[in-house]
């Protein structure tokens, strides 16, 4: 069968990635085409377009890349008409999916989201679209199963969460070969910096969390450059001392790390669950944030709080990210009894996400979905 899928991000590109690995695993004659990135080509998809040129972060950067938007959802529904897809499946991306996703349905195509919308956290009135635009949902955090049928009486599946799939594949790392192959020093704890895979998140975040290596000489900071920027974008970050880049390496860096500083976002779960303890942060553009703080309902911003629905990390959001507040967060997490704290709870997390398999789980539904439709 033809599926096409359609990510939008680094996490979307990786966890599309598993997905058409299971897809093609149990579909021999399976024929991808796929909006994401160098992961999912990897994996088998034949790569239409790359997220790379399509992440905009914030109101005002969406606002101000319209026309780009629109004329990728024009060359979008060009390219499934000629592809004649048995079934398209969204991940996450939830602005540009869900016009595709309305478009589809108009047009009898079978639409399948994995990931879903996080319509939870903000502008809840999208579940209408939803319920009129999506045939089948598959969901990877254990609440969202009950918001949906629940409260919406919309029924779901709920798959497991990917990442835990992502870790359990990965390769056992050396952790004194790895050190040495990135020219990092061979006894200092590691505090690693994940400061968002968008440019302009990452200037935002990245200074300040550098201000923080004199008072911290004895350990050394790496920043886990993201897959969707280049080397050069973060040189003008790398003139500190005691710092160290290592790029599209971010799991072995958090499997060695003592300590973690994470911009808010996927990091900071896949951070929780290599049992990292990790301080969260998050600061976007002034306009940006007063239109998001007026329609996010949230209690928190982290996946790992929401999942444990009670204060596991520390957020320090907009004016509360300061480095007087960032560096007493971070002394207590490597050394107070915050440590100990979170990493116990991250036990508890690991045990709600509901095991491994995701990828495989998703990928069966959806092929006999489109086999019965």
């Amino acid at each position: 069968m033809k599926y096409y899928i359609i990510a939008g991000e680094a996490s979307g590109d990786l966890h599309g990635s598993n997905l058409i690995k299971a897809i093609i695993e149990q579909d021999n004659d399976a024929e991808i085409r796929c909006w994401g990135g160098d992961l999912m080509q990897q994996a088998g998809g034949t790569l239409v377009k790359h997220y790379k040129e399509l992440a905009f972060m914030g109101f005002l950067e969406v606002i101000m890349n319209l026309n780009a938007i629109f004329k990728n959802i024009k060359f979008c529904k060009q390219d499934i008409a000629a592809f004649k897809p048995d079934a398209i499946i969204f991940i996450d991306y939830s602005g540009f999916n869900l016009r595709i996703a309305k478009w589809a349905k108009e047009h009898n195509f079978l639409t399948n989201y994995y990931i879903s919308p996080q319509i939870w956290a903000s502008r809840e009135g999208r579940i209408e679209k939803i319920k009129a635009t999506v045939d089948h949902m598959y969901v990877i955090l254990p609440f969202e199963k009950e918001f949906y049928e629940k409260k919406h009486n919309y029924p779901v599946h709920f798959v497991g969460h990917p990442l835990l799939d992502a870790i359990d594949n990965r390769p056992v790392l050396n952790e004194s070969d790895f050190r040495s192959q990135n020219n990092l020093d061979p006894k200092k704890p590691i505090i690693a910096l994940l400061p968002g895979s968008r440019k302009q998140e990452v200037q935002k975040m990245l200074s300040l969390m550098l201000s923080l290596t004199n008072d911290f000489a004895d350990h050394e900071f790496v920043i886990a450059g993201a897959p969707s920027l280049e080397k050069d974008f973060y040189d003008t970050f790398l003139n500190y001392a005691n710092v160290k880049f290592i790029q599209n390496k971010t799991y072995d860096l958090l499997s060695i790390s003592k300590a973690a500083i994470v911009t808010s976002g996927t990091a900071t779960l896949e951070t929780a669950l290599f049992k990292v303890p990790q301080v969260v942060c998050y600061k976007a553009n002034w306009i940006s944030y007063q239109i998001a703080k007026r329609i996010i309902t949230l209690e928190y911003i982290s996946l790992v709080n929401l999942i444990m629905q009670k204060e596991v990390v520390k957020e320090l959001i907009q004016d509360d990210f300061t480095k007087q507040n960032l560096k007493k967060e971070l002394a207590s997490i490597l050394n107070g009894k915050e440590r100990t704290e979170q990493l116990s709870s991250y036990n508890e997390l690991i045990a709600k996400l509901g095991g491994s398999g995701a990828s495989s789980n998703a990928a069966t539904l959806i092929i006999e979905n489109a086999k019965n439709a």
